[in-house]
Parts: C-alpha cells; structure tokens; sequence
C-alpha cells in the first residue's frame, strides 16, 4: 500500500497550540502528506494567513461559512477526505518526527486493517508528560504490543475498547472507505471516535495495535471536554452511548461486549474520579449528574 496520507486538522480560532500541531506535519519524515485545516468559524481569529506564509502546497486552508461544532466539523472533514487512508489530528496535540512513517510501514504490512493505533505520550498544556489516572487505566487495559504488532477483530475488538477506551482518536489511522461509508453518529458527540471505531468492529473491521511511541496527546483541564465531564454532561452522554451499544452488541450475538458496555465499569470510576474536582471547582451542581452515572 502506497500513497499519500490526508491529515485533517479541524479547529476553531488560531492559537499557539495549533500553530505547534502543523508544525509537527511539517517535521514528518514521511512526507507524502496532505494536511487539510478547516476552521470552524470562530471569532477569535483565522490561522489562514500565516498558513499562507508557509509556502507549503501540500496544506489546504478551508474556513466554514458558519459554525457546525465539533461534531459537526469532524464529519465535513471526513466527507473532505481524498487519500486511500487519513489522520484526523486534534488542534492542540503534537505528532513525533515518525508518527505518518510508522503508520505507513504499517500500513503496507497490514493492508486489510481500518484502523492502525500507535503507541500515545499524554501531555499536559505546557507540554510536560502526565499521567492522569484515566490515561494510566488505559495504558493498563491496552494490548499489549512488545511482542510485535497486535490485531483485533471481532466481539474481543469491541469488548477491549469498550472496556476501557484506549484509542487515542486524533492519533489513529483510519481506511477511508470504511469510515466515510459508517461515518460519524453525531449523537454522541462527546464519543464521535468510539462510536465510530465501534461501528467498524460490527462491520467486520480490524484495527492493528503497534508498540512504537510517535504521538503526544495534549490533555487540558480548560478543554470542553474536561468541562464537560466536570459538570456531569459528558457522562450522562456517556451512559446513553453505552446503553445503546449494549443493545447493538446483543442483536449481534456478542454477550460478552453487551455486557461489559451494560456496566461501562471505566467510565463509571471515571465520573467518580471528577467529583472532588467539581466540588473545588464551585460546579456542585454537577454533583449529582456524576454521583448518578456512578452508581446508575
């Protein structure tokens, strides 16, 4: 498998952060790249003219007429997608000199995968390594890969990253085909990513789980989704996904997973773990929503 990789970068306002994840493209030593960055119609200001002043051909800079939200520009830059595979990179996260290399060498030694997941370093805002206790669950809970490359398929696919959600989404390799055809349940915003990996399982997908680490994913406590999770929303959202998943795992014969996205045990200790955060935070309000979502 050959060919060029389109990276979607979709944001919302210039900012440092953003300005670093298209510099880590640009520093790929895999340089069949198209990077495509779609600005969601933000106020506080386009990146477009100093993308501009890069002189790089292979960046395309799109701005929307009006603001579509997350959910919303994630599945206009999948329809925007035009390579055989692609990345849809977050706006604040970092990519490692090798990140498209390895994924590309993947790629040929495993060409019927969809999905192609690399090993992921948290960072925080200022860039430093972190280790916060969902991150670290999930390391726990991920393949292990020292033996080599690990590949998933079928009910244990779907009941691994159910269990405990270790995909790191702006960092995967997704099969254009599969993916645009599925395409995003904009239900579930806070859990576009999962839905859509777990789509593909019950499609008949594979996903291929490397050792290398070529990735650094930022994780900020002034993110939405942080705010979210802070207030209870994201996981009365959460419970919603998981209940629903549940009942597709069941029709299709996969009591295992129906089961484990039943008790959605991670996401529960999760909700637990930002209580005292809501406390501290004058969010008590958020309190309940959360307390709800653990014992529910």
């Amino acid at each position: 498998m050959t060919g060029t990789i389109d990276v979607m970068l979709p944001y919302f306002g210039d900012s440092p952060h953003f300005r670093q994840a298209v510099e880590s493209v640009r520093a790929q030593t895999f340089t069949d790249w198209r990077l495509v960055c779609v600005e969601d119609a933000s106020p506080r200001g386009d990146a477009g003219p100093w993308l501009a002043e890069l002189g790089d051909d292979r960046i395309v800079h799109l701005r929307n007429d009006r603001n579509l939200g997350v959910a919303g520009n994630f599945a206009l830059c999948l329809t925007l997608v035009q390579a055989d595979h692609f990345v849809m990179m977050g706006s604040d996260d970092l990519m490692l000199a090798n990140h498209l290399a390895v994924l590309d060498d993947a790629r040929r030694r495993h060409p019927e995968a969809d999905l192609i997941q690399t090993r992921v370093e948290v960072i925080d805002d200022a860039g430093r390594v972190a280790r916060p206790l969902p991150d670290v669950v999930k390391a726990v809970l991920r393949p292990r890969t020292r033996r080599g490359d690990r590949e998933l398929s079928g009910e244990s696919f779907a009941s691994s990253l159910t269990r405990a959600d270790w995909a790191y989404f702006p960092s995967l390799l997704w099969r254009t085909d599969r993916a645009r055809r599925l395409g995003f349940d904009q239900r579930y915003a806070i859990a576009l990513d999962l839905g859509l990996i777990l789509d593909i399982a019950l499609d008949g997908g594979r996903m291929v789980v490397l050792d290398p680490l070529t990735f650094r994913y930022r994780r900020h406590r002034a993110s939405a989704s942080m705010a979210a999770a802070r207030t209870g929303e994201r996981f009365e959202q959460e419970r919603a996904f998981f209940l629903a998943y549940a009942t597709r795992f069941a029709e299709h014969g996969w009591r295992r997973a129906a089961r484990i996205a039943r008790w959605h045990v991670v996401s529960r200790l999760n909700a637990a773990s930002e209580v005292p955060g809501a406390l501290l935070h004058a969010r008590a309000g958020g309190v309940p929503r959360l307390i709800a979502h653990v014992f529910g």
